[in-house]
């Protein structure tokens, strides 16, 4: 399919969700006049400075890339790594901006461009990230749809799931118009908004709750990442109920310590971002999240839930009271798991996923607990029958836990830390003595500490463990594989499980050698990856579907593969 062809089919399916969905544009913005824009950046206490003025015409669009700009749009001129964007103001100017909004060393380029200005405002502050976000819900009026409930989702693990079972529950249970914005997908309405932001700014953050408050969703869901608070992409959005999975070592190239990773996520647990929480209370890290909840938005609007579905927890602990929820009386219930959600006041819920993995129990979990606080009395009476049922909490979330085949049962999976990967590895094991492998890698330019540990944690729980190229990035992926191999190694000197440790690239041969060397008995793990198409090597996307890969490789080997994935063949 060519790519006129493609669009043209994304704005057929789009068509019905009114505004400029294309472009994340909303069809009716609320607008500001550059006073106004003054008078609120005045309010936030950025010291703005109104250098010129040229009309007081409304500003009906914000960007922050000269190439998006539309008319009467503000164009936030940032610097960045490479290049101001103060330098591409002109783009801006012809494409009919009516304000530029930079810093001082903006305005001095613009100046020195001798760039016209006679029908653009031009504004000044100093400090322009953070006010983005508050300036585009003031111009999109994303808040002012108070019928749009918000929920957000943070953590290292679990976020997507979640926030895909949220999603599934508002429009499963309750019957509801969602929306879902995501790493792996927007969804306005049950469709999927073509879109090549894998990270939406807050620009687009709220250009997206606009459209979806004029097509009349009720319910949204967010996944909100670490990256997301410390970059501004959230500013300026209020959630209803925001929910914390986990805290485990991930992104330390970011934030280089444990602590300083824990105080980004707690921003998301304040009064300005949300008004509820619930937070996931199953190890250190979960109780110093519930005591700094409790602490901001008053103990009576944090919520603990405790999992550990580990323990198999068949009572509430005795110190609990209302606001205080446990998982007990985990079953199994085919690939998934039936429990019941209770508190220390004696209420009960049942509920069920069919998602394979215990860590499944703690996401489902979480996803339901959020949405039943934040339910009416009559909500909830149409919930609890919903959430026993298994349906609403197994939405089909791409390439997290995603089941290929059932002989070998075969995943394809995201986990790309050593807690995600320890997870996964974990529901891989069969009845029946059938062996365990992974194919996995490690990712360039990011925590060079994962790297051996992650090799240990494989070693530990995988008969056959093959180790490939996950995106390389910008380094030389061998000494990444010998790295993830070293770890692998030492794990097996102590005594690990793992008979054999493979090194082998590109992926795609690691993925066939994995099922050439699997009977149907065996379970195969290809991790790290998930959903993704296009794996980065020295700055190239190579076209790499995992999911398309395991396929094909089953196919060769003459196992059955489920429905899905032969239509993805014939696809691909």
């Amino acid at each position: 399919m060519d790519s006129e062809t493609r669009l043209a089919q994304d704005a057929r399916r789009t068509s019905h969700l009114g505004g400029d969905v294309q472009s994340l544009r909303p069809r009716n913005p609320r607008g500001s006049t550059v006073t106004e824009l003054v008078e609120h950046l005045e309010a936030l206490g950025a010291h703005p400075v109104l250098e010129h003025q040229s009309s007081e015409e409304d500003v009906r669009g914000i960007s922050m890339d000269s190439r998006a700009v539309r008319p009467a749009d503000l164009y936030v001129a940032l610097p960045g790594a490479k290049a101001h964007g103060a330098q591409f103001a002109q783009k801006a100017l012809e494409a009919q901006a009516h304000a530029i909004l930079t810093d001082t060393a903006g305005v001095r380029m613009i100046r020195e461009a001798n760039l016209s200005l006679d029908r653009c405002s031009l504004l000044v502050c100093d400090s322009l990230r953070p006010v983005i976000g508050s300036l585009a819900a003031l111009i999109y009026g994303s808040q002012d749809y108070k019928g749009l409930n918000r929920y957000a989702v943070t953590g290292t693990n679990g976020k997507t799931t979640t926030t895909y079972m949220l999603e599934s529950v508002f429009r499963t249970a309750l019957k509801a118009k969602t929306g879902l914005i995501g790493t792996i997908q927007i969804l306005v309405d049950g469709v999927s908004v073509p879109s090549a932001l894998t990270t939406p700014e807050s620009v687009h953050v709220h250009s997206l709750l606009a459209i979806m408050g004029e097509c009349g969703v009720s319910h949204a869901a967010m996944e909100v990442s670490s990256h997301a608070i410390d970059y501004h992409r959230v500013d300026g959005v209020v959630y209803k109920v925001s929910g914390f999975t986990n805290l485990t070592q991930d992104h330390l190239d970011l934030h280089g310590t444990m602590q300083n990773y824990f105080d980004s996520k707690a921003q998301l647990f304040t009064p300005e971002r949300t008004e509820r929480a619930v937070i996931t209370a199953d190890d250190e890290w979960g109780e110093k999240m519930l005591r700094h909840a409790q602490i901001q938005l008053g103990t009576g609007n944090a919520v603990r839930l405790v999992t550990e579905y580990g323990m198999g927890l068949a009572e509430v602990p005795a110190e609990f009271g209302p606001l205080d929820w446990a998982v007990i009386n985990v079953e199994r219930d085919g690939l998934g798991h039936r429990f019941t959600l209770a508190n220390g006041a004696g209420d009960t819920i049942p509920c069920c996923t069919h998602l394979p993995a215990d860590f499944n129990v703690s996401n489902a979990a979480l996803a339901a607990l959020m949405v039943y606080i934040g339910a009416s009395e009559e909500e909830r009476i149409i919930l609890r029958p919903a959430l026993a049922d298994g349906t609403a909490l197994t939405p089909i979330v791409p390439g997290r836990m995603q089941l290929i085949s059932l002989a070998p049962h075969t995943i394809v999976d995201f986990a790309h830390n050593p807690d995600g990967l320890t997870r996964a590895l974990e529901a891989m094991d069969r009845p029946g003595g059938g062996r365990v492998i992974i194919v996995f890698g490690a990712t360039g330019e990011r925590d060079h500490l994962k790297r051996p540990l992650m090799g240990e944690i494989a070693a530990q729980h995988a008969d056959i463990v093959i180790v490939t190229d996950d995106d390389p990035h910008g380094e030389d992926p061998a000494p990444i594989r010998e790295a993830v191999v070293a770890g692998a190694e030492r794990a097996n000197a102590e005594g690990a499980r793992a008979s054999q440790i493979l090194n082998l690239a590109p992926r795609e041969v690691a993925i066939a050698r994995a099922i050439e060397l699997a009977d149907a008995r065996d379970a195969i793990l290809i991790a790290g990856r998930g959903h993704e198409t296009a794996q980065d090597v020295a700055g190239t996307d190579v076209q790499l579907d995992d999911r398309v890969e395991t396929a094909k490789a089953l196919v060769s080997n003459n196992f059955e593969i489920l429905p899905d994935y032969r239509r993805m063949l014939e696809e691909a």
